[in-house]
């Protein structure tokens, strides 16, 4: 089984119903939850004019290899609402592949470890929470220190516990 790192997050509707419907549908269609983060708030990322956002790291092991994995993550998020139209629109569910192992992925669909996770508190914050001691296959440095290194100016703020 693989151990893979996501990153949930929505910024429309009922934000914390839809994390909840991620969590249930990737239990259900990708594999064991073994941990999840805080749900953290953090103002939109990119485009500061948007709603703000929840997201919750979400440790899973899973038998499906990276591009059947990113093939079943779209599939969730289409099922719970998710129009893919502006890079960072409003979304009802996003999920996004942070670590995929230790492994370094470089494929035209798919980068991992996450391309831009360590300019982000959003998902440093949780990620730091379930993981804080996991060095970043890259940068070969723990998570809990790239979120203190991170010049990204929006707190991510927990607002329900683990």
């Amino acid at each position: 089984m693989y151990s893979v790192f996501l990153l949930t997050g929505s910024n429309l509707g009922n934000r914390e119903e839809q994390l909840a419907k991620a969590i249930r549908e990737l239990e259900e269609h990708i594999g064991f939850i073994e941990q999840t983060s805080s749900v953290f708030e953090t103002e939109a990322w990119g485009n500061e004019d948007l709603p703000a956002h929840l997201n919750q790291a979400v440790l899973i092991k899973t038998l499906l290899p990276p591009l059947d994995l990113l093939k079943s993550i779209h599939a969730i998020e289409a099922k719970l609402g998710r129009v893919r139209q502006d890079k960072w629109g409003v979304r009802a569910i996003d999920i996004d592949i942070i670590y995929f192992e230790d492994k370094i992925i470089r494929l035209p669909e798919l980068i991992v470890p996450h391309p831009l996770m360590q300019e982000r508190n959003f998902v440093l914050a949780p990620l730091s929470e379930i993981a804080p001691d996991m060095l970043h296959p890259v940068f070969l440095v723990s998570n809990k220190q790239l979120l203190k290194q991170s010049k990204d100016k929006l707190k991510a703020t927990p607002v329900t516990g683990k």
